[in-house]
């Protein structure tokens, strides 16, 4: 049995062990979270997302190098980063690309690198990212970068999860305006345009302006999907700013080449402005609330699907299943038939 006093003092094997529990969802790993929950809420959650091919590893990578060893000679913060990896066809494990990319960290006590696999799941992130965040929060890590698989329009979880989100482009990859069809500029609060040193930067630079610019109208109509998004941007409207008029945060569009470093530094900067932005007024709070709103609705609902497929007999829903098969029924007559405990 893992004590929890090892993890809260810094035992990185009781840690790794923890997580894994979390991640297999065992009992212990429950039983653990639960102990751990007390001790959350500390940490900076941040996400980055961006279609694969755009350096989302790298960025990372730097980025925690820029926590560990700041340039204005602060003080280091401790950085967590769950890379959330495509599973393995064969093994259902995590394909640990991101760990090839981050093996500079590895020597470093302040720098703490999970990578996990999807095993499947939608929306960018695997269903235990949560737990395994909660953990790395309890353990006193000050900055989590959750980074996603980079499965495209699917990846808009991360805005449940994070409390600053970075949408990763990069020119050269395409059609310019794919990001638009990707959905997820909209949950943005820092555009990153990596690889910055390729050729066509500017259309691309150029692309992302006009689609701020365009979705601007329609901002509320895709924040109604991500309420602690708008509910945010509306308390922000009212809020008075420091020079007493009211503020909302924009979109932030930044350059960056990773794989010199330049522009990290910057965005490492537009990061903790947007914290701090966050915790002038109550959108650090906001974003917590919704945050564990989403986190509880989801385990709502898989133990409400758990507990009926537990009692309810296996012959009855598979041979509903085949009418709906065979088209003598349509899948919400068989939901119907169901949960009203009918005869299939």
């Amino acid at each position: 049995m893992i004590a929890v006093e090892s993890l809260l003092n810094g035992n990185r094997l009781a840690l790794a062990r923890t997580l894994t529990q979390i991640e297999n969802d065992t009992p212990e790993g429950r039983r653990i979270l639960d102990d751990l929950f007390p001790h959350t809420g500390q940490a900076h959650l941040v996400g980055v997302t961006g279609a694969p091919g755009t350096g989302k590893s790298s960025l990372v990578n730097q980025l925690a190098r820029y926590y560990r060893n700041p340039p204005d000679g602060s003080s280091p913060r401790r950085v967590a980063v769950v890379a959330v990896d495509p599973s393995s066809p064969f093994t259902g494990g995590a394909i640990l690309g991101d760990r090839v990319r981050m093996r500079d960290l590895s020597g470093d006590p302040g720098v703490f690198i999970r990578s996990m696999a999807s095993r499947g799941s939608l929306g960018g992130l695997a269903v235990a990212t949560s737990g395994i965040v909660q953990a790395l929060d309890a353990a006193g890590f000050e900055i989590v970068m959750i980074e996603t698989v980079g499965a495209g329009q699917a990846e808009v979880d991360i805005a449940r999860l994070a409390h600053t989100t970075i949408v990763v482009e990069a020119p050269g990859l395409g059609d310019d305006i794919q990001a638009i069809k990707a959905g997820i500029l909209e949950i943005a609060d820092i555009l990153v345009i990596n690889k910055a040193d390729r050729p066509g930067v500017e259309n691309t630079e150029r692309a992302l302006k006009s689609m701020l610019e365009l979705a601007h109208p329609v901002e509320h109509s895709f924040l109604d999907q991500v309420a602690h998004h708008q509910l945010l941007s509306e308390q922000n409207l009212e809020e008075p700013g420091p020079t007493g008029e009211g503020h909302i945060w924009e979109i932030q569009l930044i350059r960056t080449v990773a794989t010199t470093g330049a522009g990290v530094d910057e965005l490492g900067l537009l990061i903790d402005q947007h914290r701090d932005h966050l915790k002038s007024g109550k959108g650090w709070s906001q974003r917590e609330k919704y945050r564990l709103q989403s986190e509880l609705e989801s385990l709502i609902q898989a133990a409400l699907v758990n507990r009926w497929r537990d009692s309810f007999p296996e012959e009855r829903y598979f041979s509903t299943l085949e009418l709906v098969v065979r088209r003598h029924v349509s899948p919400w007559q068989a939901v119907n038939l169901l949960l009203d405990g009918g005869q299939a």
